[in-house]
């Protein structure tokens, strides 16, 4: 009988890695050093995971086992006495984020069934709608932008002028942004944060309404596990950034013409997606030393009921010392 991955414990067990890694990446929060940040949350989350009820295969990883010693993509997981899982993992979205001390970076995991999650490979970028719940079903990613925002404008009872659209801060959206402003629809531009981007598209009260432009494609997979728990759509497209980038993805069979859509992402409802918040967001306050400890602000979605669930927790010195953080030594 197959064991189910949305359960209450697992989530439990999830959000408490989140928390690790957002507690250990938070000492390089500021200090420029953003391989030190990603490096100490890689091998606080790695560490959760050895405990956790779970026969996980890293799927979404932080690369490939010759250039990542920990979280590598194929690498194995948890004790092996759980449901067998395809993992998701970004210790630290928004490296650069931390480094600068910018808000929206997030420590993400998220679990899916074995097999349900798309690998993507040596595809490393790729182009992405997402919409909210109200436009699922009614925009499509090779529309012109202008009637995408009319069509997500209608859906949300809004003018195209109220809109905001979430684009990353880079040269190739030059494009795309002159479109979004042709329209006159509003823009929120920001140089890092994939993951970050979707759930603000999806989500109520962030302040946007749809995420558009090229941005990582394993970040696509990671959000696209939210995404669906939140009944939201995202719709991909593979864009390769460069001439290798482009034979290596033919090589491996992909089909640049294919939409990828949310179900293609992560075939299944299934899911458990946790996020915990290391500098202050939108939906997510970072990571806050008070008098009584270090208190932490997460979200974890369990796909199986549709539930998305906030929890903060404070963290005496003693737990620190139990997670192995030395942030507050």
């Amino acid at each position: 009988m197959t064991r189910k991955v949305s359960t209450r414990h697992l989530a439990v067990e999830l959000t408490a890695i989140t928390d690790a890694a957002a507690l250990a990446s938070f000492r390089w929060l500021g200090k420029g050093r953003k391989k030190m940040g990603d490096g100490a949350a890689v091998d606080a989350m790695r560490k959760g995971f050895m405990h956790m009820d779970i026969d996980g295969l890293v799927v979404i990883g932080e690369g490939e086992k010759d250039e990542a010693p920990m979280l590598y993509n194929g690498e194995r997981v948890g004790n092996g006495n759980g449901p067998q899982v395809d993992v998701a993992v970004d210790p630290v979205e928004g490296t650069r984020l931390l480094a600068l001390g910018k808000p929206n970076s997030i420590a993400v995991v998220a679990l899916a069934p074995r097999g349900s999650m798309f690998n993507p490979g040596p595809a490393f970028y790729m182009n992405k709608l997402v919409v909210p719940a109200q436009a699922r079903g009614k925009v499509n990613i090779h529309d012109p932008v202008a009637r995408t925002l009319s069509t997500v404008a209608q859906c949300l009872n809004k003018s195209v002028e109220e809109l905001t659209v979430f684009v990353l801060d880079k040269e190739r959206h030059t494009k795309l942004i002159n479109d979004i402003r042709d329209v006159g629809a509003r823009i929120q531009l920001h140089t890092d944060g994939d993951v970050a981007g979707a759930l603000m598209a999806v989500m109520p009260g962030t302040g946007v309404d749809v995420m558009m432009g090229t941005g990582g494609t394993p970040e696509g997979v990671l959000a696209a596990a939210a995404v669906r728990v939140l009944g939201g759509e995202m719709q991909g497209l593979l864009d390769p950034q460069s001439d290798a980038e482009e034979r290596a993805v033919r090589e491996a069979g992909f089909d640049l013409a294919r939409v990828l859509r949310t179900e293609d992402l992560v075939a299944s409802n299934d899911i458990l997606f946790a996020a915990t918040g290391i500098t202050d967001g939108v939906f997510l306050a970072g990571v806050t030393p008070t008098p009584s400890g270090i208190k932490t602000s997460s979200m974890v979605m369990t796909g199986a009921s549709g539930t998305v669930r906030r929890i903060e927790s404070v963290y005496t010195p003693l737990r620190h010392s139990q997670l192995e953080v030395q942030a507050f030594a």
